[in-house]
């Protein structure tokens, strides 16, 4: 098995099935939003829909994917560079919501590479290959739907620090599929948040620069089913699989909620 594809499953601790929110992770913090540079297009059972591709912003230590990078601190329990924030307020927490609507992921290139050698068609899949990573992590505790309303999240991310490798040799069979240049993805790091659908308020967020892609390449657009891109399907999984623990982690009760769950619950209606 995958080093990175066993973390994606968790039980809820007491057998409470609350509603469950997302959370995230990233490279990111504060500094100015960069100028749009590009849109791509990623493919799905939901249609076409457009991918944002920005350039990430020279001398800044953060992307500006978010709009607040402020409230985010330090996450010992994910490990390396994770920094979250989840909102205090329980009346606003991340067990109200029982629903998340998942959008499509932006793309943002690293500093010193030539955009214009990154195609869309080639942003759009590793744009598209994250997303449903992402919603594969989450839709056995956590329904992905399109509809905004009540008690429904919103789950936006990026991808920051995309870069361009080499000349890609292609295999047997790729045809269009094949990339001129590699993708490179070994300094990439996420950023999400989770908003409420309706009001947009921020619920949760994380960013993390933590190096989960050493090696990882993308050299076609359907990297997915290669073998030769295992590293980068490997990395988006990781990513995804971290978003579930950090998810897991903040729907396990503590202290006096978990008393009262305790007091609660009666097997077999005893």
């Amino acid at each position: 098995m995958n080093r990175f594809d066993t973390r994606i499953s968790r039980v809820w601790k007491h057998g409470v099935s609350c509603s469950v929110g997302l959370a995230l992770l990233s490279l990111a913090g504060c500094s100015p939003a960069p100028k749009p540079a590009s849109t791509s297009t990623e493919s799905g059972s939901g249609g076409t829909v457009s991918i944002n591709v920005k350039k990430l912003p020279a001398g800044q230590q953060f992307s500006g994917f978010l709009k607040d990078y402020g409230q985010l601190k330090a996450n010992p329990a994910l490990g390396g560079e994770a920094m979250t924030f989840v909102v205090p307020d329980k009346m606003k927490s991340l067990r109200r919501y029982f629903a998340v609507i998942v959008d499509p992921v932006d793309v943002y290139v690293a500093t010193n590479a030539d955009q214009s050698l990154l195609p869309d068609r080639a942003s759009g899949a590793v744009a598209g290959y994250f997303r449903h990573a992402l919603i594969k992590a989450v839709e056995d505790a956590f329904p992905v739907v399109d509809t905004p309303g009540p008690m429904v999240l919103r789950l936006r991310s990026a991808i920051v620090g995309v870069d361009l490798g080499g000349d890609v040799a292609p295999m047997e069979g790729e045809g269009e599929s094949a990339l001129k240049r590699a993708i490179v993805l070994e300094k990439v790091g996420v950023e999400m948040e989770l908003v409420d659908s309706v009001t947009g308020e921020r619920i949760a967020a994380a960013v993390d620069k933590t190096n989960l892609g050493a090696g990882a390449q993308v050299g076609s657009v359907n990297f997915s089913r290669s073998e030769r891109f295992a590293e980068a399907k490997a990395a988006f999984n990781e990513w995804a699989s971290r978003l579930r623990d950090f998810l897991d982690t903040e729907h396990q009760l503590t202290g006096e909620d978990a008393t009262k769950a305790d007091a609660a619950y009666k097997p077999y209606g005893h």
